[in-house]
């Protein structure tokens, strides 16, 4: 799903070739991808842009009027840019948003329709779609600590929590937990003072230079490789790869469809961190352990030089 960083490249592509533009029209493959009724879509048509911005991990285009587009991506949700009046896509083109500077395309990968389109008047209506996470830039220690400490959950929870912290996904967490240098599965309300500002600091630090690094690379260009795995990334995605800090190999824990990385050198003294199917299955059998871990293995994974 793409989280802050990519969003941001987004919006920045965005504003760039839509604001003071005028929406002509929109043309919809999918039915189930409207989410609402009124107004309707027509009421939105020759209508200049005025804005985007983002709600949580949502894009929101502003038309003349107090008019709003809001689209949520979800996981395998994505914008291309083509000339006005180019065609959908076969198989997993959704949407086409014509604007008089060209199209935006909204496709989404895989056979499950999970992407939306809601079609919004006046500010007062974003209140159903607004979870009111706190936007981590830039804001204050004292304000991530009252978020963070307001209810007890693991810190890989929080973190994704929308209604805690606004635009954090699955991959920026696992690299913001192991900048931080702390476990994923520790709790909120056993963080010292240290650790709370230890990681407030790291989710600024990572967002931020996420957000350079892809700006850097998509340059004037429109983001086309929109992806939660980068080669880049020290930890998510990274299972059975070293660590590049430490050397130790990447381990995960992995609970219904999300899959959680960690360094267990750099995150949790060296322990594992028992995937629930494993742990069930293996019982008192599962390592605690990296080392125990590589002499079950017969030395076969090593660290990395």
């Amino acid at each position: 799903m793409p989280e802050l960083p990519d969003i941001t490249l987004y919006l920045d592509a965005l504003e760039e070739r839509l604001v003071g533009e005028s929406l002509r029209g929109v043309r919809l493959k999918s039915p189930f991808l409207l989410r609402t009724v009124e107004p309707p879509l027509r009421e939105l048509s020759d209508r200049p842009v005025t804005g985007v911005r983002r709600l949580g991990k949502r894009i929101v285009i502003e038309l003349e009027g107090s008019y709003f587009l809001v689209l949520h991506l979800m996981i395998a949700g994505r914008l291309k840019w083509r000339p006005a009046g180019a065609g959908l896509p076969g198989k997993i083109g959704l949407a086409a948003f014509d604007f008089t500077s060209g199209t935006l395309i909204l496709t989404e990968a895989g056979t499950q329709r999970r992407a939306s389109l809601h079609v919004m008047a006046g500010e007062s209506a974003f209140g159903q779609l607004d979870p009111g996470g706190l936007e981590v830039m830039g804001c204050t220690r004292e304000a991530f600590q009252e978020v963070l400490l307001r209810e007890n959950h693991t810190l890989k929870r929080s973190l994704t929590d929308p209604h805690l912290f606004s635009g954090i996904g699955n991959a920026y967490s696992d690299e913001i937990l192991h900048r931080a240098r702390l476990s994923p599965i520790g709790w909120t309300s056993r963080l010292d003072a240290e650790e709370q500002a230890r990681l407030h600091a790291a989710t600024e630090a990572v967002l931020q230079e996420w957000i350079d690094r892809l700006r850097q690379a998509t340059g004037t260009k429109f983001p086309e490789k929109v992806t939660a795995f980068r080669p880049e990334m020290a930890v998510h995605g990274k299972y059975g790869e070293a660590c590049p800090d430490c050397g130790t190999v990447v381990q995960r824990i992995v609970y219904a469809q999300t899959e959680t990385n960690y360094c267990p050198g750099c995150q949790t003294g060296g322990k594992l961190l028992a995937d629930r199917s494993l742990s069930k299955l293996l019982g008192r059998d599962w390592p605690k352990t990296f080392e125990e871990l590589e002499e079950r293995r017969g030395g076969s994974s090593t660290r990395g030089d």
